[in-house]
């Protein structure tokens, strides 16, 4: 176990200095979610009553956040794809650290910045009248970067798998959008029509979104709130799994 955090950590600082030296990656997918508050939210005002509160930034903002995490995490992969390219992944497959550690620390990293990137998202929400719930907007947070935590171990997968950005771009946005409409990210599915909240009902992300949505609210017993950190604690679990032993695939 010692061993095991310590290649974490040495795999997490790497990761994090560079990171750190090229910040340009983490403003650039920061922008688009604040875009979003910035150019849509006020849209959303006048009909805030039909989006089933009386505030819309907090029914707005949960759903940003979740579509944050999707994003920042899910495009993980071109940095590993870079790294396999330039033989860092070999290196460092050859050395005796765990395969499991190789995954972690990256994704604690991912999970680490997508955290920051939702303070920073609600902070910019709060001047144009983001009234919500300050222990569900934390909550919030964590679920969404154990969310991120998740789908950046898949992200890593399938770049270890696919090790080509032309294959792994089309594959990301072929699996994005249609996550992204079902989920309710932008409006609820409750303005939706009946066929299309049966679809949507069957998509995870929608439940994670609707339970962000109850923690804004404050209403931390709602049903909503238990499917949806069901659903992050199951796609956390199959994430690691699906990661650690594409990583162990490639070193045997």
């Amino acid at each position: 176990m010692s061993t095991m955090l310590r290649d974490t950590g040495t795999v997490f600082v790497r990761a994090m200095r560079t990171s750190l030296r090229n910040p340009a990656w983490l403003v650039i997918s920061l922008m688009q979610p604040v875009l979003y508050i910035v150019l849509f939210g006020p849209l959303l005002e006048p009909i805030a009553g039909q989006l089933g509160g009386a505030n819309a930034y907090q029914v707005f903002v949960p759903g940003i956040l979740v579509q944050l995490g999707l994003f920042g995490s899910a495009f993980v992969g071109f940095s590993l794809i870079a790294e396999y390219r330039a033989g860092v992944i070999e290196s460092q497959r050859v050395s005796p650290a765990p395969r499991a550690a190789l995954l972690l620390g990256r994704v604690l990293r991912d999970v680490l910045v997508l955290a920051v990137q939702g303070v920073v998202l609600v902070l910019v929400a709060v001047p144009f009248g983001l009234d919500a719930s300050v222990g569900g907007v934390v909550l919030t947070i964590v679920l969404v970067a154990v969310l991120g935590g998740s789908l950046a171990a898949v992200s890593y997968a399938l770049a270890l798998t696919l090790k080509s950005e032309d294959a792994f771009a089309p594959l990301l946005n072929t699996v994005l959008f249609p996550v992204v409409l079902l989920s309710g990210i932008l409006l609820p599915m409750t303005l939706a029509p009946g066929w299309l909240q049966a679809v949507s009902d069957v998509v995870p992300f929608s439940h994670i979104v609707d339970g962000a949505r109850s923690l804004f609210a404050g209403d931390f017993g709602a049903p909503d709130v238990g499917w949806g950190a069901l659903f992050t604690v199951v796609l956390a679990g199959l994430g690691a799994w699906y990661g650690t032993s594409q990583f162990r695939k490639e070193s045997g």
